[in-house]
């Protein structure tokens, strides 16, 4: 398989795979995500996959976006209702397809898509395949959090709703090197996600895991300060929480509910009276801060961690700011280089080295320019 990362240094700009469907808001919102995206980054060209028919005229009511966009006609189309297992067998005609095989033959960096979650992992694990030493890949997401650094990274959040203590080792290593690239914390706290802190609570497999992730800390450049809870994920005790994909998904969602429950209830505080009108807006400019603090759509993207390319996934119903946000996202990960250094860090357990390594094959070692 060609290296992205490779055929970009090669050829020129920077290349991102985007699914324009799949979207629960259709095509046109991920056609003005990408219109908001690209104008900020004039320098970076598209593959847009789908209906070439339907996209042409989306793209062509933004100006300056068809400079940066090649279309990929592709008719098919994975839906929400569609079982990962008949999208494998029969899917090689949809835009999802078509978005990670652009990854797979080197065209493009990072993929990006909107699209059914089961169907989008299983189509990775297959077009793209898992890195040697992962046996399960991993969904990552950055949640707002107390720390300096503004979020924290939580994996898994629903690729495998199974862990065995060797996965959650390597979710860990993962996880520590999407916080180095991500949020640049040189040496990332790493907590694995439990019932209670102390060290006899938990099943088995916890139990092993923490026991391996306490022994490959320092050779994965990483601190581990054991057990966390669920007030740990927004918290500042570590950088990185672990925890299988199950449990994960229930704590993303319980999150995104709770957060839309307490937007409702402001809202609602906020208009009950001509009082509490005017308390609105005498405090609109610290309202505004804290909107933009824990808004969804501004980190909007779970990474999908542990496969041979970088594929990012868009909440389904997100906005075009969301959408926007997602390929931002991917940008960044691409721009860091992350897929090569994830791999090594994987490959070997290697030393925080690898993580700032040059793709090139620089021998930081030498040059003392590795972080």
């Amino acid at each position: 398989m060609t290296s992205a990362m490779d055929n970009r240094q090669a050829h020129g700009p920077l290349v991102l795979s985007i699914d324009a469907m799949g979207s629960d808001r259709g095509p046109a919102t991920i056609v003005a995500g990408l219109s908001a995206f690209a104008r900020k980054h004039r320098d970076v060209r598209f593959l847009l996959h789908g209906p070439e028919a339907e996209l042409r005229p989306l793209v062509d009511k933004h100006k300056g976006l068809p400079a940066q966009v090649e279309i990929r006609d592709a008719s098919g189309v994975v839906s929400m209702e569609d079982k990962p297992s008949h999208v494998m067998r029969n899917g090689q005609k949809t835009s999802m397809w078509s978005t990670l095989d652009a990854v797979r033959n080197g065209e493009a960096t990072v993929a990006v898509s909107c699209g059914n979650t089961g169907a989008l992992m299983l189509l990775s694990m297959v077009r793209l395949r898992k890195l040697p030493g992962v046996n399960r890949p991993a969904i990552a997401v950055l949640w707002p959090s107390r720390n300096p650094q503004g979020y924290n990274v939580m994996l898994d959040v629903g690729a495998d709703i199974r862990a065995d203590a060797d996965d959650l080792l390597k979710y860990a290593m993962m996880g520590a090197s999407y916080a180095r690239n991500g949020l640049n914390l040189e040496r990332p706290r790493i907590g694995l996600l439990n019932v209670g802190t102390e060290e006899h609570k938990g099943r088995a497999e916890l139990k092993a895991a923490h026991d391996l992730i306490a022994a490959n800390a320092e050779a994965g450049g990483f601190d581990y300060v054991g057990f966390v809870e669920g007030g740990d994920i927004p918290g500042k005790r570590c950088d990185v929480i672990v925890t299988d994909g199950f449990t994960g998904n229930i704590a993303l969602k319980t999150g995104e509910g709770t957060a839309s429950l307490i937007n409702s209830l402001l809202r609602e505080a906020f208009t009950y009276s001509p009082l509490s009108r005017l308390a609105a807006l005498l405090a609109l400019s610290s309202l505004k801060r804290l909107q933009a603090r824990v808004d969804p759509r501004r980190k909007n993207g779970g990474v999908f961690l542990g496969l041979n390319g970088t594929v990012v996934k868009s909440h389904g119903a997100a906005d075009a700011t969301g959408v926007a946000a997602a390929v931002e996202l991917a940008y960044d990960l691409a721009q860091s280089g992350f897929g090569d250094r994830l791999a090594a860090r994987v490959a070997n357990t290697a030393p925080v080295e690898s993580d700032r390594a040059a793709t090139d094959g620089t021998d930081t070692k030498k040059n003392g320019t590795g972080k």
